[in-house]
């Protein structure tokens, strides 16, 4: 919960999409777009699910394999907002008008269409499997759940409280680079965590 927590405070894409939205067309519209997200989710999670679950069942050693490669992914991850400047661009002419359902229909089909969202998923979840007992499959589809609820309510309140947030980072301009710190410890510390994780 608490590294799904960093996460999803943690400037990208998406969060900034949500505010942008909830900033220029009103808070309802930021939520609209949160739903999309967050039910795109859902596909990532049964994927993952599926997929590395039979991954588990057939070699340890491969899933060893995918640890080790989610880990140098996230690395990866931290290197890039390394390298990246820190600033955020907050352009209100970023967000055109649009329905609530096509903000979902967007925010749905955004989030299953990127590759990024499965990697990235690929990386994170398996670090976190909790259980001898129970089926691999169960776990992963907690841990998603889990980081959707969380992610949830996280951009809820982002769609909520984005005047504030707006006024907050024009008014401070080292904000931006505190959040870039931000990301760079929760990759690396995720990473770390994956790769001496016992399971």
């Amino acid at each position: 919960m608490l590294a799904t927590m960093a996460l999803s405070v943690s400037p990208g894409p998406d969060n900034i999409y949500v505010l942008m939205q909830s900033l220029v067309n009103g808070k309802k519209y930021g939520l609209a777009t949160t739903a999309g997200l967050i039910s795109g989710c859902l596909v990532h999670t049964s994927l993952l699910a599926f997929g590395v679950s039979l991954i588990i069942r057939e070699s340890e050693a491969l899933f060893m394999g995918i640890k080790v490669l989610g880990a140098i992914y996230l690395f990866y991850l931290a290197f890039k907002v390394f390298r990246s400047s820190g600033s955020l661009n907050l352009s209100e002419g970023v967000a055109p008008k649009k329905g609530l359902w096509q903000l979902f229909k967007q925010g749905f089909i955004m989030n299953v269409l990127n590759p990024k969202v499965t990697i990235f998923f690929l990386a994170f979840f398996p670090g976190f499997l909790f259980s001898e007992e129970i089926s691999t499959m169960v776990q992963f589809y907690v841990l998603g759940l889990l980081f959707m609820f969380i992610s949830f309510i996280i951009f809820s309140m982002i769609a909520f409280l984005s005047g504030s947030i707006s006024v907050y980072f024009k008014e401070n301009s080292a904000a931006g680079i505190y959040l870039k710190w931000l990301q760079i410890i929760v990759f690396v510390g995720i990473a770390v965590y994956i790769l001496v994780s016992d399971n």
